[in-house]
């Protein structure tokens, strides 16, 4: 039934749970995972400063690419099929960013890894997981740190 599992990663704990379990399924399920990091974009610098934005935006790429290769690394050992992709913002939502990625990559299903907030802190932060479940026309599997 799911054969193509993308899998947002972002360094967390959370997200490394997810990965786990992403493996275990795409094991199961003999599918292959699609890891995506999506960049957001840098805007709380005063640019007239000097900050070279550039140089900034190459080193949180080069950050992300070790992160995803180190990741799809971890998913190999395991026997499982992996693609990996940096994605950047570029003004949009990243829920909307993983959303459209798992519609264009022909996604059957969404791992991803969720603080599991509720009340106050909830509202005031937000989820991206939350905003990808509100958005996405496949299954979402939330997963928490601690939950095996």
């Amino acid at each position: 039934m799911y054969q193509r599992i993308l899998v947002p990663i972002d360094g967390s704990l959370n997200s490394e749970c997810a990965v786990q379990e992403a493996i275990r399924f795409a094991q199961f399920h003999h599918a292959q995972l699609m890891l995506v990091h999506v960049l957001e974009d840098i805007h709380y610098f005063d640019m007239e400063n000097d900050i070279n934005y550039a140089e900034l935006m190459q080193s949180a790429k080069d950050s992300a690419w070790r992160m995803l290769d180190k990741t799809a690394a971890s998913v190999r050992q395991a026997g499982v099929e992996v693609t990996e992709k940096l994605l950047e913002a570029g003004g949009h939502r990243v829920a909307h960013v993983i959303v459209e990625e798992a519609a264009h990559g022909a996604a059957d299903l969404i791992i991803i890894g969720t603080h599991g907030r509720s009340g106050f802190s909830r509202l005031l932060l937000g989820s991206i997981a939350e905003g990808v479940l509100r958005v996405s026309p496949v299954p979402v599997l939330f997963i928490r740190a601690g939950n095996k």
